[in-house]
């Protein structure tokens, strides 16, 4: 009865849907996206650097450190990222923020979750995402940071603190400016609760890494608060040419 069921649906289309990234009608039974898509979103596995996610090698190649930060390392301590922010995960995440994408949440947080599952060596105690001050948060509806950590917190039975760090001031976004101009317009823009964190390995958790200069800013407030270590969470590495 239940084969017979399942045969209907597909022969009447109960089953299909359009993959959200390139609209192709494809079976939900095959996940989400279409396998087009899917195989274009496959998660890096080697070849990049495990503290700042520099992609230097094919995929088959081992996570590797790179010179850079052998001889001066971010303030935290492992990056997780799911790929580069490139193609159709690029198109993805842009979709998510700016095009009333928010029902693309479950999957974008799916793929953070695995990512982070299939890197990690250690599990954190507290999950915070990066903060939109309330102006941005106003105009965009909702934090895509907030969003994904939520829901890995729920995966790894971890408390998110949304407070555990805060946007101290409103600042012009950083796509408009350039590396040394990113670094200036965030320096001290966050504020760290020294009494949730200090003590705590923290993981950080944001959608894009383009030049780092937020998340260095975040990880080095926490640093000062106290906390006894800090790992980073991103769904995309922008790759610097």
């Amino acid at each position: 009865m239940i084969r017979a069921f399942q045969k209907l649906a597909r022969n009447t289309g109960l089953t299909m849907t359009r993959c959200p990234i390139c609209g192709v009608v494809t079976d939900k039974g095959l996940g989400p996206l279409c396998p087009a898509c899917t195989l274009e979103m496959q998660p890096r596995t080697g070849g990049y650097c495990p503290q700042c996610g520099s992609i230097f090698g094919s995929n088959e190649d081992p996570p590797m450190q790179c010179a850079k930060c052998r001889l001066d390392p971010p303030p935290w301590d492992t990056l997780h990222f799911h790929g580069s922010y490139s193609g159709k995960l690029r198109d993805l995440i842009l979709s998510y923020k700016f095009n009333n994408g928010f029902g693309r949440t479950r999957i974008l947080s799916d793929m953070a979750c695995k990512t982070f599952q299939s890197t990690s060596t250690r599990i954190p105690d507290i999950i915070i995402p990066v903060p939109l001050h309330r102006k941005r948060l106003l105009w965009r509806g909702f934090n895509q940071s907030t969003e994904l950590a939520r829901i890995l917190g729920k995966t790894l039975h971890r408390p998110v603190l949304r407070d555990g760090l805060i946007r101290s001031r409103h600042t012009v976004p950083q796509t408009k400016l350039g590396f040394q101009e990113r670094q200036r317009n965030i320096k001290d823009a966050f504020v760290a609760n020294k009494k949730t964190v200090k003590g705590t390995v923290a993981l950080i958790v944001d959608d894009v890494f383009t030049t780092g200069a937020t998340l260095s800013e975040c990880a080095r407030t926490l640093r000062q608060a106290g906390v006894d270590g800090v790992d980073v969470l991103v769904l995309a590495r922008a790759q610097q040419k």
